[in-house]
């Protein structure tokens, strides 16, 4: 394996962990491609929380920030399981965030490939490199899908 699919697997794994406690199962992973080190992660967290803000990807964000002493972020890749939604991709806009690799694309909510297309708009000032895992996308599509299916049982 190499190490961007490994970090894709890590987020996936965060993504089931967001199910098991009841939040949509997202996981992100932020690394410095140049050492492959994991500098933060994070899954959904919103209701366990009680913040609508704790997308995998913010809290991701905020322990980079945290772990980096500094709020911008530059050079660095977030590996997301979910096509990040508006407010995610202003987040990694403003974090200055080199890369951003997502799996499942998101028709509903989705902020990057769908929906207002954050990183098109002139108002937006930094846009990422933006890789699909093209791998991944059937995984974290199906754990999103199964997620959604035992809440309607």
């Amino acid at each position: 394996m190499n190490t961007a699919t490994d970090h894709m697997t890590r987020a996936l794994e965060l993504a089931r962990q967001a199910a098991a406690a009841g939040e949509v199962p997202v996981g992100a992973v932020i690394v410095d491609p140049r050492t492959d080190e994991v500098v933060a992660e994070g899954r959904n967290g919103p209701i366990g929380i009680h913040d609508p803000t704790a997308h995998a990807e913010i809290v991701a964000i905020r322990q980079a920030g945290m772990n980096r002493r500094n709020y911008r972020l530059t050079g660095l890749s977030l590996y997301v399981t979910l096509e990040p939604c508006a407010m995610c991709a202003g987040a990694i806009s403003f974090a200055r965030l080199g890369r951003l690799i997502f799996a499942a694309e998101d028709p509903k909510g989705g902020g990057v490939v769908h929906g207002p297309r954050f990183f098109e708009q002139p108002t937006c000032h930094w846009r990422p490199e933006i890789m699909q895992d093209q791998g991944r996308v059937e995984e974290a599509a199906q754990l999103l899908r199964d997620f959604f299916r035992s809440r309607r049982a």
